[in-house]
């Protein structure tokens, strides 16, 4: 019998992306004929799109689909079976994330393409990141982790700066595409090396072979290690390699903002959980104690400098919650950072922190955007007595904030910071969990300190906010989901005992 030299393609389990890809060509497309008051078809054609994308993730809901696997002609020649798409339950638990997120994101966008952004440029990009995004958890061979990676950032550079005429935007943009793009150099060349001392890219068959590389490629073997990690270090926002959020979160529109914050934080650190528990398990003795530091480094920095800002000061709001996700971005390093002491069942406290912080902060984003209908500049200060002109958006906020501060009513917060605590300590990152603890009081300052001028007297006569009907929904959606979690939080903390791979 002669053997295949072709690859099958399972065009189930890759249709998720690949609907939405499609429509973000179809939308593209369609902008050249729809005439200009009819604009908001693209934006519920996104939508509906995405909604789709979904959708689809039930019938896979097995996890245990792959295609793009290698030949059995290169089977036949001794290599392991690899396959380069994965739809495993990780695979499924990120993809719905990345596109819940987007789904929300456009919800929230409805009215900004009607009044100030233009319709089809804004859909395209959207949807053609959310297609990198759905496709990066699914990636397993590192040329397609790369080209995932890419999809997803690249568009987000041009929406991050799509105000035109906006000098904020313009250099929000530049900070986020320079950051990028040296992140991007760093990762191929590391991937390059690791490469060339493996000869393969699939992720594990890189991690059969970095066991047993030659002498003389050893040091190639671990520069290529470093510099991927690098690479990933730089799309978490870890520290030092946060620099670009807070502005580019303030110069991006408030739904941009809010979409970097959950799928752009998603995106990397999904890759980097690919990168060192799927391929570079032999190398846990380094990136395990690097990335532990990294995390400490980036729950104080991102909350010290939360904790520093001035409630009257234009923007403190935005930047405010862009600190915030600094912050968080040092929890969901934890524990990973642990995996590598204790096995990579520590993976799923990553995840189920992940699902918490993505449901609350498109919340508070989502209110956020609200609040800037009538005070553009957006200060905490604005949101004095939000409570007596409209008070379920208040309320909303109020437990909003305290889920990311881990405390009741938001019972899924809690829980997810004690799972992440959890990890540290059994991994005996005793040190680590200790760090934690004292960040976890900071935060309830700043977190508290917002939610309690929520309800406090209105230095004025209270002006109701007028929502657009999208962003209610947006809000409703994303309140009923914290309720739900709190209410279960074993839906997503599960995910903390069972292994993901």
């Amino acid at each position: 019998m002669t053997s295949s030299l072709v690859q099958s393609v399972d065009w189930l389990t890759i249709a998720p992306p690949t609907l939405t890809a499609v429509v973000a060509l179809a939308v593209l497309v369609a902008d050249l004929f729809v005439p200009q008051e009819r604009k908001q078809i693209l934006g519920w054609t996104a939508v509906g799109g995405l909604t789709a994308a979904l959708a689809l993730l039930l019938p896979l809901r097995a996890g245990d689909r792959s295609t793009f696997c290698l030949t059995a002609k290169a089977q036949a020649e001794g290599h392991a079976e690899a396959c380069s798409y994965t739809a495993d339950q990780f695979t499924l638990v990120i993809q719905a994330l990345v596109l819940a997120g987007a789904l929300l994101t456009a919800l929230l966008s409805l009215s900004e393409t009607r009044e100030k952004l233009p319709a089809g440029e804004y859909w395209f990009l959207l949807l053609s990141s959310a297609a990198g995004a759905a496709l990066l958890p699914a990636s397993r061979d590192l040329a397609t982790l790369v080209v995932a990676l890419e999809v997803a950032s690249l568009p987000a550079f041009a929406l991050v700066g799509l105000k035109r005429g906006d000098r904020m935007s313009g250099e929000a943009a530049l900070k986020f595409f320079l950051s990028s793009v040296t992140a991007t150099a760093v990762t191929l060349l590391g991937v390059s090396f690791v490469y060339a001392a493996t000869g393969t890219l699939h992720l594990t068959e890189i991690a059969q072979r970095l066991d047993d590389v030659p002498g003389q490629l050893q040091t190639l073997a671990e520069a290529g290690v470093a510099l991927t990690l690098v690479g990933f270090a730089f799309k978490t926002a870890a520290v030092p390699f946060h620099f670009w959020v807070p502005d580019t979160y303030v110069g991006a529109p408030l739904p941009v903002a809010a979409y970097l914050s959950v799928v752009g934080k998603a995106v990397g650190f999904t890759g980097l959980i690919l990168v060192t528990v799927v391929a570079f398990p032999s190398y846990a003795d380094v990136w395990g104690p690097a990335l532990a530091v990294l995390a400490a480094l980036t729950m104080t920095a991102g909350n010290v400098a939360a904790l520093r800002q001035v409630s009257t000061r234009a923007w403190s709001a935005v930047r405010l919650l862009a600190w915030s996700s600094v912050a968080q971005a040092g929890y969901l390093l934890v524990p990973i950072a642990a995996a590598a002491y204790s096995g990579d069942d520590q993976i799923g406290a990553t995840v189920a922190y992940a699902v918490m912080y993505a449901v609350v902060n498109l919340g508070a984003f989502a209110v956020v955007a609200l609040v800037a209908r009538t005070h553009p500049e957006n200060r905490i200060a604005d949101y004095r007595g939000l409570y007596a002109a409209s008070p379920a958006v208040a309320l909303a906020l109020g437990f909003f904030l305290l889920n990311l501060a881990g405390l009741p009513p938001g019972i899924i917060g809690l829980f997810a910071k004690v799972t992440v605590f959890s990890a540290a300590v059994d991994a005996g990152l005793g040190w680590l969990a200790v760090i934690m603890g004292v960040n976890v009081v900071i935060a309830l300052y700043y977190y508290l300190r917002w939610t309690a001028l929520l309800f406090r007297a209105p230095e004025g006569a209270p002006v109701p906010h007028k929502a657009p009907a999208p962003v209610t929904l947006a809000i409703v959606l994303t309140a009923v989901a914290g309720v739900v979690l709190s209410g279960y939080p074993q839906f997503a903390l599960r995910f903390a005992t069972d292994s993901l791979f």
